[in-house]
């Protein structure tokens, strides 16, 4: 009989008690490097938003080999699997951790067998998740690891982070999950599945996790794929840059097109609902940046075709709602003794979705952001980037060429723009 791996608890915070962030620890800690926000792929209006990059939904006799991005480092890792928008439990007959080289190829010698409960097979009900047992891996801070799942029977649909950003790959029918060569893998896909979170075990000098609350702009519409240029990633990079005299994770729960009051069918479920398995769950979590309402806004103006209504908001909100959707997930976050910094909404006039009215609600929630003083700290995303003769508007030299999204120097200018100071108070 297979073994079975429950996760009853991860939908209730991990954070840290409250404690100033420059508090020495004695021991090392499990502190999440990676995550991602997960959405339903089994719905068929995904099939609206898809591409031949993002075309699978569903593996049979197969090995997923897929790569993430560290943001801090450790002598040892974990995985965290994630089958939370599955129909059916979903069995890996495999699953292997190692450095990647390039491309599907590993750094010889470096790929390690992961067990569940000292058993290598792994079944995860569904809408559930599986934390695997202490891999003997140490990495380092900006590394990319390959995580390989094979799975011999059909998953069906597979919880998946749809726009990664990332290549990942396919092999043809067969287990090659212990293989260190790239040649089975024939296949490549821009999305992550079954996949949530990568823990290290940290050192001292790392005081815990930073998770950034979005949509695609966090996401990473804009970014060049592979190139780890998110504002997100760019932070992370200063952080350790400039330990003071620690530093934290940054982890990514973008998803594009979402929402903060409500959900799609193409782009998840809306920021207050995923908060606990999103934004709370993460491994040493102390803080959270909220960055997200532009879809809210926009969202009801922008036109579409009539197979792509379904995916955008339809109900135009006021600052009033959008404030009020701020101040629970401020209230939920302060709950879990966590700091949370409030980001505000970049301009986007010359985007399709842009309307005076909406630009009221913008300037108004923008301003709440800042002069309210119910965020631990803030940040001023709107300023930094906006056009100096046209605040509704993003200069030309952070503007990725839709108005909406900013560039890759953009994406600097963001993280640029973040005191880091405000993380160490």
């Amino acid at each position: 009989m297979r073994p079975y791996i429950f996760s009853w608890i991860l939908a209730f915070a991990t954070a840290l008690p409250s404690a100033t962030a420059t508090e020495n620890k004695a021991t090392q800690d499990w502190i999440a490097t990676w995550i991602t926000a997960n959405q339903d792929h089994s719905n068929t209006q995904m099939a609206v938003v898809s591409n031949a990059s993002h075309d699978l939904t569903e593996f049979n006799n197969q090995t997923i080999r897929e790569i993430i991005h560290t943001t801090i480092g450790g002598s040892a890792i974990r995985i965290r699997l994630d089958n939370t928008f599955g129909t059916r439990p979903v069995t890996f007959d495999a699953v292997y951790v190692g450095k990647q080289n390039q491309g599907a190829l590993l750094l010889s010698g470096s790929n390690h067998a992961v067990t569940f409960g000292g058993a290598k097979t792994v079944t995860i009900p569904e809408g559930s998740k599986a934390l695997s047992d202490e891999i003997p891996l140490a990495v380092d801070a900006q590394q990319n690891l390959a995580i390989s799942l094979y799975t011999s029977k059909a998953t069906g649909p597979a919880t998946v982070h749809r726009s990664a950003f990332q290549t990942n790959y396919v092999s043809a029918a067969g287990n090659f999950a212990a293989e260190e060569s790239a040649q089975p893998f024939s296949k490549t896909t821009g999305s992550w599945f079954f996949l949530k979170e990568v823990d290290v075990l940290a050192s001292k000098e790392v005081a815990g996790a930073i998770v950034a609350l979005g949509d695609s702009i966090t996401d990473g519409s804009s970014s060049r794929n592979d190139a780890y240029d998110r504002w997100t990633d760019v932070l992370a990079r200063r952080l350790n840059a400039n330990h003071r005299p620690q530093t934290f994770s940054v982890l990514n729960a973008g998803i594009g097109g979402n929402r903060v009051l409500s959900s799609s069918p193409c782009f998840g479920e809306n920021a207050l609902a995923r908060l606990d398995r999103d934004v709370f769950a993460p491994s040493g979590l102390r803080a959270v940046i909220l960055f997200e309402g532009t879809n809210d806004i926009g969202q009801p103006d922008t036109p579409v075709d009539a197979k792509f209504a379904a995916c955008l908001a339809k109900t135009h909100i006021s600052a009033d709602d959008l404030i009020a959707g701020y101040r629970q997930i401020i209230t939920q976050a302060h709950a879990r003794h966590l700091k949370i910094y409030g980001a505000t909404i970049l301009p986007f006039q010359g985007f399709k979705g842009w309307t005076e009215r909406g630009e009221v609600v913008r300037r108004v929630a923008n301003r709440w952001i800042l002069e309210s003083h119910v965020f631990d700290g803030v940040i001023d995303f709107s300023s930094a980037l906006a056009d100096p003769t046209n605040s509704a508007r993003l200069a030309a030299q952070y503007d990725s060429g839709d108005h909406l999204h900013p560039s890759s120097a953009g994406h600097e200018a963001m993280a640029r723009a973040i005191e880091i100071k405000i993380f160490y108070k």
